[in-house]
């Protein structure tokens, strides 16, 4: 796992480049604000329920959460199933929206 901050995802975004997002946050939490990623809560990663992103596995992966630290736990998993590119967006959605804004 890596890290990637607010600043560059957003500027890679704004290239329009093709990102794999994954939201690892509770449905309500999605719902209020988000960049776009697929919504996959942390706990669907502990009963190994993955369907929407096997794919990804020699991808890159971005995920995030409110703060970090539920999307650097979800990649370290991912890591261990075999996902060869994971990054966790640094600070996550509190520093998106100190950073960039909503």
């Amino acid at each position: 796992m890596e890290l990637i901050t607010v600043e560059e995802l957003k500027s890679r975004m704004d290239a329009g480049e093709k990102i794999n997002l994954v939201d690892v946050r509770e449905p309500r939490e999605h719902a209020d604000f988000n960049i776009g990623g697929i919504l996959l809560p942390l706990g669907n990663f502990r009963t190994m329920e993955l369907d929407p992103i096997e794919g990804f596995k020699d991808e890159e992966v971005i995920l995030y959460c409110r703060s970090g630290n539920r999307s650097g736990q979800a990649a370290l998993i991912l890591d261990g199933m075999g996902f060869k590119n994971t990054k966790n967006l640094a600070g996550g959605m509190l520093a998106w929206q100190e950073r960039i804004g909503r």
